[in-house]
């Protein structure tokens, strides 16, 4: 597999503050990479240079074989990212704002027009005339994903994409980056929810105060530190095969497949979600270790 975005040896500075420390990453084409760490680990720093927002201040970092502080334009076509906070344009409606990022990124009239249309299906968003300033939070986050797609960028660099959103919302983004990856995209996130980290990585960075402390695959992780069980507690009005609390159906596996799979049957039903419950992950296991004493496994 081909590595299609190398840092090497990235230190980034801020006055007497060391954001980022001689980091060494190599991110392969196609695969999901996720970046966990405590507030400050320095994530959102590394994925700012990555996508060319911020410049090193030593040490590499190439994109698809160009040096992004100098081919940041050309790069730059070729990434969708999204920050942690992504404010819209609240006096265009859902439709005026994705054509008018359509028109900054020179995409032909008729061509935006049809990406647009499928973005928005695919999203769910059904309200096109609807003004950015009048949606949900979780609303709000789906046309910030369009907008980053919109230009078919063949790299996503997401930055907490589903922070704040309610579990059904978080999880039908989560979801669908699992699909645009397996249509060839390769996409790098940050997260807090290690659940959507385990379901939808193919490997996974742990930073502490700006280095890398782990990089491993969920495989090998799991393999290391044995599996966890998942909780969901929903509720239902038709007869389900599971078991009951009052209530409530409640399902219990280390499976994080089958959780998936649930947790999409309950947002296809509408049914209500009443709590998702994570009794500490392999993954989890690992990040409070490292979180705690620093040691690596």
């Amino acid at each position: 597999m081909t590595d299609i975005i190398k840092l090497g040896s990235v230190t980034k500075i801020y006055k007497n503050f060391t954001a980022v420390k001689g980091v060494n990453l190599q991110i392969r084409e196609g695969e999901i990479l996720g970046i966990i760490g405590h507030n400050g680990a320095g994530k959102t720093t590394m994925l700012k240079m990555i996508v060319g927002l911020l410049a090193p201040t030593s040490g590499t970092i190439t994109v698809m074989g160009q040096d992004i502080t100098r081919e940041n334009t050309r790069v730059k076509q070729h990434i969708g990212y999204l920050p942690e906070e992504s404010p819209l344009y609240e006096n265009m409606t859902i439709k005026m704002y994705l054509e008018f990022f359509g028109e900054l990124y020179k995409i032909p009239k008729k061509a935006v027009s049809g990406r647009i249309e499928s973005l928005l299906d695919s999203l769910k968003l059904e309200e096109r005339d609807k003004y950015t300033g009048d949606l949900s939070k979780g609303m709000k986050r789906k046309v910030a994903i369009a907008r980053t797609l919109l230009h078919e960028p063949s790299i996503l660099i997401l930055d907490e994409p589903n922070s704040g959103l309610d579990p059904l919302t978080s999880f039908f983004i989560i979801d669908y980056l699992k699909k645009l990856n397996k249509e060839g995209k390769t996409i790098v996130l940050s997260a807090h929810n290690l659940f959507h980290i385990e379901y939808i990585c193919d490997r996974v960075v742990i930073m502490k105060n700006g280095e890398i402390y782990m990089c491993d695959t969920i495989g090998a992780i799991r393999e290391k530190l044995g599996k966890r069980e998942y909780e969901v507690i929903f509720k239902a009005d038709e007869k389900l095969d599971y078991e009951k609390q009052g209530d409530n159906y409640v399902f219990t596996t280390s499976d994080v497949a089958r959780i998936a799979s649930l947790l999409h049957d309950i947002s296809e039903n509408d049914w209500a979600l009443i709590d998702l419950s994570v009794r500490q992950s392999a993954l989890e296991d690992m990040y409070v270790k490292l979180m705690d004493d620093g040691s690596a496994l």
